[in-house]
């Protein structure tokens, strides 16, 4: 009985809200329609007018998702790749400059006193091999060359001189003491002669030169002419026109020729990545001004640290025909490392980071769903996918930066 009489006193006093206050706030009205039988006073609410059927939901599912037609997809040039296993080949950047090959330069020096005649290159010319490049005036390359013609005709005559008395001596016509006597003396002349060949040939006398010394003019025995050991530019010019050279304490070195056509890259290796490094790896080199890029070759690995810097030597070779590659240049070596296998991988085009979350877009029958994941290793182009993405599943590889911008669109304005 008590119930029905605290319903009957509710439904009176609804009727007597609704008959005397029909303006009544929507906080009476509110307040009424929680007791009992009331329900029908609580205030109407507005229809959403939410701007994407995509983003009503409030679920996690319908927030990630983003609704796009294959036509939209392909106007887009959005493209879409299924995730796989793979292998990271990373790299190794160490720091270095471009050098001479230590192969490829030549000094050209004299190994006597003497004055400089004559200086035919200048600094930067080019040079064939064996073209002389200067002349030297020397009284002991005179000496030299006066002495060898002096014994070569010795030798001339005491061999002629054998050849006779050998001759006599088989015929019966002279004794066996005689014939002796001039294939000893013909054995000295050849070996004098020999000797003063010798030191010509140590001075720097081709073999061409010393043989064309008879028929030269005495005028010519002091001139020395030095030769270039190798093709390639000069590099360096250390002498003026009638220094004089040779002499201790003087410089004995007038040209230094660098061959060019092929240069080192001379790389600083940290002691911890020495191992990742073998001889005749192949290696990218990038020029740090120009950002120019071309390979080499590794072809030393310095087993001893320097002792200022703590690091290892590193040379590669690289081949520079057209000279673009000037020593003295800074250069970023990039070393592949071994490759490294992994569960799945995906181009680095495929993500993009929001609000500081590492994402990919997924592939759905109605669009593009947003998935966190959770990054590993990386290389220059691929990156490891830990966890969030499962193998075969079909994500944007392409242009993902125009789905980054829907979703971020489609955040703002649910902010609103």
């Amino acid at each position: 009985m008590i119930r029905i009489a605290i319903l009957l006193g509710g439904i009176g006093l609804g009727i007597v809200c609704a008959a005397v206050a029909p303006v009544a706030s929507e906080t009476v009205r509110s307040a009424a329609a929680r007791m009992p039988g009331l329900g029908w006073l609580a205030p109407e609410r507005p229809a959403s007018n939410t701007p994407h059927g995509s983003y009503d939901n409030e679920s996690d599912g319908e927030k990630n998702a983003i609704k796009l037609t294959a036509e939209q997809i392909e106007a887009a040039a959005i493209t879409i790749a299924e995730a796989r296993d793979g292998a990271l080949r990373p790299r190794l950047r160490v720091p270095g400059t471009i050098t001479p090959s230590a192969d490829r330069v030549a000094r050209v020096a004299v190994k006597l006193l003497g004055t400089v005649a004559e200086l035919r290159k200048r600094l930067g010319d080019e040079v064939a091999v064996g073209e002389v490049v200067a002349v030297i005036d020397s009284r002991e390359v005179s000496d030299a060359k006066s002495e060898y013609l002096s014994t070569r005709s010795t030798n001339e005559l005491e061999q002629t001189l054998f050849a006779r008395a050998k001759m006599l001596w088989e015929g019966k016509a002279a004794s066996e003491n005689d014939y002796l006597r001039a294939r000893a003396r013909a054995e000295e002349a050849r070996i004098k002669m020999e000797s003063a060949r010798q030191k010509l040939v140590a001075l720097g006398l081709p073999e061409a030169e010393i043989a064309a010394l008879p028929d030269q003019p005495a005028a010519s025995l002091r001139r020395h002419e030095l030769r270039s050991p190798i093709a390639g530019r000069v590099a360096e010019r250390r002498v003026d026109l009638g220094a004089l050279v040779g002499r201790e304490g003087q410089e004995n070195e007038l040209y230094v020729i660098a061959d060019l056509s092929e240069v080192w890259a001379d790389l600083a290796v940290a002691p911890a990545d020495l191992a990742k490094i073998r001889e005749g790896q192949e290696i990218a080199l990038a020029a740090g001004p120009t950002g120019e890029r071309t390979a080499g070759r590794v072809i030393f690995v310095s087993p001893v640290l320097d002792k200022d810097t703590r690091s290892a030597r590193v040379v590669a070779a690289l081949a520079n025909a057209t000279a673009r590659w000037h020593p003295g240049i800074f250069v970023t070596a990039e070393i592949p490392l071994a490759l490294q296998p992994s569960a799945i991988v995906v181009p680095k085009t495929a993500m993009q980071s929001i609000k500081g979350e590492a994402v990919v877009f997924v592939r759905t029958a109605d669009g593009f769903e947003k998935r966190a994941v959770r990054t590993g290793r990386e290389d220059d182009a691929s990156i490891e996918i830990l966890a969030g993405l499962a193998a075969g599943e079909r994500i944007a590889v392409a242009n993902t930066f125009t789905l980054k911008a829907e979703f971020g669109k489609a955040d703002a304005e649910q902010e609103h």
